[in-house]
């Protein structure tokens, strides 16, 4: 929001334009809503017709309703109720002079609702309470029963329809909130494992290092063989110990397939689409990673391009290999190399295996890749499996 702004104006930071914000939509998308207000502009049609009090009332007080409107979307929760409120005694107000005041009434039952955390119950409750004065109101000015009638079923219908949209963007609100808090205990949990791992992998290996260089500096004067030894023995240490540590790091670094599954199904339960699959099969820990990355890039393809409601990925060993199998009933067409699929096809190949993908126009994609896992078949050289470890192409590791 401008910082010119009035304080009164800026959005809080628990009102619905903030909300709206954080979640990168269009800060005032719920003022789409306005436009039933039209019906302001065409009840005079059926009731007396267009006169001149009517367009000075309808100067005078739409401004005011608008504001009263804008101010519950810029506001805490705590002061969403005044404004509604607020438009419910402006609809009431005016009824005895003003027949469009009906649309003023209704905007504010329905208003009640909007960034309340309230039970249906309790809503319910309140816009009965509210229509009771309306109906008292309405026969106490003269209006017909016809007209009255309406009036209470249309703000508890569009009430109830409000009601149900706030419930579900207050639990899609709080899965969001649970999923964040998943990821951040899996990450702190991490830590603390490599955190572990790597002193218990260090913490004596550089204690016998040490050891090994402060006998060789006292050895040094008295005899220079054995500290030369000693120096030797540390060196040899060392060298152990840095392969053990890159060992492990590789093992930190490694994607695991279970782990990528679950992923693949955050994403695309977040994409509208309803992803089916097992648990994958036991494989060597180089074939298992190259799959992962694969299986990324692909549920990635499915999330951005395919325009798809249900996938399906598959997993087995038969007769020797490891079979991926990943389906979409998506809009299909996609080309051979196109959307990612070259540097899927370049993993395929660094793991020495094959992909097919068949992908008729509307009619979704299906992805195989077949990896070898016979004893003939040579795990990749060492720059090549570090390559797929660390989430990059064959070529780009070449470069």
């Amino acid at each position: 929001m401008s910082r010119h702004l009035p304080a009164w104006l800026k959005p809080a930071p628990d009102s619905v334009v903030a909300d709206n914000i954080k979640l990168g939509k269009w800060p005032w998308l719920d003022a789409i809503h306005l436009l039933w207000t039209v019906w302001v502009f065409i009840t005079p049609m059926f009731a007396g017709g267009y006169t001149l009090r009517w367009m000075w009332i309808t100067l005078l007080s739409y401004p005011v309703f608008v504001l009263l409107y804008a101010l519950t979307l810029l506001s805490s929760r705590r002061n969403v109720a005044i404004y509604a409120i607020g438009m419910v005694v402006l609809g009431i107000s005016l009824l005895s002079v003003y027949p469009s005041a009906f649309s003023y009434f209704v905007f504010g039952c329905v208003a009640l609702r909007i960034n309340r955390s309230i039970s249906t119950v309790r809503y319910l409750c309140e816009l009965a309470a509210l229509n009771t004065v309306f109906v008292v109101q309405a026969v106490w000015v003269g209006y017909p029963w016809q007209a009255i009638a309406w009036v209470p079923v249309l703000s508890t219908i569009i009430g109830l329809i409000v009601s149900g949209e706030r419930a579900g963007q207050e639990k899609d609100a709080a899965l969001r909130l649970s999923h964040e808090e998943v990821r951040r205990l899996a990450a702190s949990a991490e830590r603390e494992r490599i955190g572990r791992d790597l002193h218990d992998l260090l913490g004596h290996t550089l204690s016998l290092i040490t050891l090994k260089l402060e006998l060789s500096r006292k050895l040094f004067d008295r005899d220079a063989e054995r500290s030369r030894n000693e120096l030797a023995e540390a060196e040899q240490i060392a060298r152990d110990a840095l392969a053990q540590v890159r060992s492990a790091v590789t093992g930190f670094r490694a994607a695991d397939l279970a782990a990528e599954l679950a992923s693949a199904h955050l994403l695309l339960e977040s994409s509208r689409v309803h992803l089916r699959y097992g648990v994958p099969p036991p494989m060597p820990a180089w074939i298992e990673s190259g799959l992962a990355m694969i299986l990324r890039e692909a549920v990635t393809n499915i999330a951005r391009h395919a325009q798809a409601s249900e996938a399906m990925i598959g997993i087995q060993c038969d007769a020797g290999a490891v079979l991926l199998e990943v389906v979409d009933d998506g809009r299909g067409g996609v080309s051979v190399n196109g959307n990612g699929l070259a540097g899927m096809r370049e993993r395929v190949d660094a793991l020495g295996g094959t992909l097919d993908i068949d992908s008729p126009r509307e009619r979704g994609t299906r992805l195989k890749v077949r990896i070898p896992i016979n004893a003939t078949t040579a795990a990749p050289t060492e720059w090549l499996a570090a390559a797929v470890q660390d989430g990059i192409t064959p070529r780009e590791a070449r470069a």
